[in-house]
């Protein structure tokens, strides 16, 4: 249980605090790279529902957390490997952006 409030304390706070350090920080580009972690965190924290649901069986796998969900997904663009729901999620994206966040090094 208490792990749970720790989750949920560190939740309510992010928010908050990001609002904060961005005032005290002032750096064009803080909200690009805030944007870029948080992301890195969801394909690394969701990788078990994006690979159920946004990839067949033989895709690229999510879960690097060096690597983006849009990368992941150029990935799979390229593999042929997305299911319906992950195509659904290139035509918001753009299947644009998805290949140009293609990264082989990662």
């Amino acid at each position: 249980m208490l792990e749970f409030l720790l989750f949920i304390i560190a939740y309510l706070l992010y928010l908050p605090l990001t609002l904060i350090n961005f005032l005290l920080v002032r750096n064009k580009g803080y909200f690009r790279d805030s944007a870029v972690t948080l992301d890195k965190l969801a394909n690394r924290e969701f990788r078990t529902l994006w690979n159920k649901t946004l990839i067949k069986w033989d895709g690229y796998d999510f879960g690097n957390s060096n690597e983006t969900i849009s990368n992941v997904v150029g990935k799979n663009i390229q593999n042929e490997t997305l299911t319906t729901t992950g195509k659904a999620l290139v035509f918001i994206l753009t299947k644009k952006h998805c290949l140009d966040a293609i990264d082989w090094k990662v």
